[in-house]
């Protein structure tokens, strides 16, 4: 072990963001450009885009769209991974009042195929990667006008647009006005009873998300900010991109993640504040240490969650603080935070409410548990705009997730003497691996559709690395013939995203259900082990570098 000196933590005062009472992205965006239109904003691991760029190309991608015959209100969605495109398409839908739908883009078949179907999109703007797997449900997708291509082959078609003709065109931005509860996203989240389900989330909204982040020290104004978290997450547009806009402040967005590599990158962009997942976290500690591991300008590494231990490691070994204790969704973030000076937080610590929300702890019936017991996290605004405004299209899953006027998140807590949340369990029939929340419905789905599948339940199992793997129950056709570990594989592959790919397999005669037929998922997970099949130790694995 190579011994460090121990990190003392600089207590600051929060320092707010220069334009704080302005409530619309795209208007931050502009005031920056006029008060400092060189002031470095951001890059995709090419060159830098400062301000006065990105406000000039953004309105010409904007005005581009415009005579395209997208008009406020029309939903855009948008396919693309960590890129320049990416961000000036964010940029330029909410200057023209336009919903950016951002799709996850490792999405394929019955996944894309929903989310493109219920946003009612009218254009798409993707790489060719995703032109490619748009052609295999393109027969069976209607009302998508055109798309936009970032690719520089000029032998797509398919009412294709070159992404670099709308960047190029000169176009002038209308003039649009836009409100602050006017949607500017619609980003959908894993279900439980049904596919994922979008969130609206209007432009004030976006605003609202950063702002936690600022008041617990989290990010100064004098920040440079890195991150590897994609911009079709939550965290990658509201914690970062949205936080560079308000705070005017420089953001390094790598095109991947990569642990070996993650401290070289905060050193190359002078990062003093990082941002990522737990897991993230958890891979770069366990790169061997190096004697470069301190050369970095590093503040403060956003790692939430990480248990005590491994943060303590981390701050040992890189010293920098770490901070992870904040818990949030799509629908509203952050509801919890914990200041950078607290590092004695318990294990599962989610930190405190923040102060624009109520947050309770309820049983079943709703009713309010007492100290210490655990509850389902509920909350409701304080404040208008720092939440979601409802599922897009489906007003039975809003009424639904809103019982008695609050927000349910479907996640179990307690809360301590010292008024901190402490994380239990899910309560809804939802997977996170890889970083990413996976709906059960839709895996079982995907894999019911098999020809020699009789049935199918899906339900996430401890993985070593935290979070979750997942399991499939399988029932076979009474006729199911050469049924093999690698052409059920290569099935999972073609089918679902690469982090929706079941670990392990167990076959069985009949699932356990109730009088309704609904699946009694609490008994297949209480069932000992009976062999079945280990994708990872049969060494069938996808490779995530490969997308698609």
């Amino acid at each position: 072990m190579i011994e460090k000196e121990p990190v003392v933590i600089v207590i600051q005062k929060p320092a707010m963001p220069q334009f704080e009472d302005c409530r619309i992205a795209s208007e931050h965006l502009r005031l920056w450009a006029s008060a400092e239109a060189n002031r470095p904003f951001f890059n995709c691991g090419g060159d830098w885009y400062s301000f006065g760029q990105a406000e000039s190309i953004s309105a010409a991608v904007a005005g581009g769209l415009r005579s395209l015959g997208i008009v406020k209100g029309d939903r855009v969605a948008v396919l693309l991974p960590n890129c320049d495109a990416n961000v000036l398409a964010i940029l330029a839908l909410a200057r023209l009042g336009a919903i950016q739908v951002p799709l996850n883009i490792y999405l394929r078949g019955e996944f894309l195929l929903h989310q493109l179907v219920d946003s009612q999109a009218r254009a798409l703007i993707t790489d060719a990667a995703g032109f490619g797997e748009l052609d295999k449900i393109r027969d069976r997708l209607n009302g998508l006008d055109f798309v936009v291509v970032v690719s520089d082959d000029d032998t797509l078609n398919g009412n294709a647009v070159a992404f670099h003709e709308l960047r190029n065109s000169g176009a002038n931005a209308p003039d649009v006005a836009i409100d602050p509860r006017d949607a500017m996203a619609i980003m959908y989240t894993s279900g439980t009873t049904g596919p994922s389900k979008g969130c609206i989330l209007s432009h004030g909204y976006y605003i609202s998300l950063p702002r936690g982040w600022f008041l617990n020290d989290w990010y100064r104004t004098d920040d440079r900010l890195l991150t590897a978290t994609p911009l079709f997450h939550i965290s990658g547009q509201g914690m970062t991109l949205m936080s560079a806009i308000l705070g005017g402040m420089p953001l390094t967005l790598l095109q991947e993640f990569s642990a070996s590599r993650f401290i070289e990158e905060c050193n190359r962009a002078q990062a003093t504040a990082a941002f990522g997942v737990g897991p993230m976290g958890a891979a770069i500690l366990a790169t061997p240490e190096r004697p470069v591991d301190r050369d970095h300008d590093l503040r403060v590494a956003i790692f939430p969650p990480m248990a005590p231990p491994a943060r303590a490691e981390f701050t040992r070994r890189f010293g920098v603080p770490v901070v992870s204790g904040g818990y949030g969704q799509t629908e509203c973030n952050p509801i919890t935070q914990s200041p950078l000076t607290d590092q004695d937080q318990p294990s599962g610590s989610l930190g405190l409410p923040v102060p624009w929300l109520d947050v309770r702890l309820v049983d079943d019936d709703d009713i309010p548990v007492r100290q210490g017991e655990v509850g389902e996290i509920v909350v409701r605004p304080r404040e208008p705009m720092v939440m979601y405004d409802g599922y897009w299209r489906n007003p039975a899953a809003t009424l639904a997730a809103s019982r008695d006027l609050w927000h349910h998140t479907g996640d179990y807590a307690r809360q301590n003497d010292d008024g901190y949340l402490i994380y239990v369990d899910r309560k809804r029939d939802a997977m996170r691996r890889r970083g990413e929340n996976v709906s059960s419905i839709e895996v079982e789905n995907a894999i019911r559709k098999h020809p020699q599948i009789s049935a199918v339940a899906a339900h996430g199992v401890p993985s070593p690395l935290g979070e979750d793997d997942i399991k499939v129950w399988i029932v076979l056709e009474p006729d199911a013939a050469g049924f093999t570990p690698e052409a059920l594989h290569k099935y999972l592959a073609e089918n679902l995203p690469y982090f929706a790919i079941p670990r392990y397999v167990e076959f069985t005669d009949a699932l356990p259900v109730n009088a309704l037929g609904r699946v009694l998922k609490y008994q297949l997970r209480a069932r000992p082990p009976a062999g079945g099949w280990d994708f990872e130790e049969l060494k069938l694995t996808v490779d995530k570098a490969a997308r698609r």
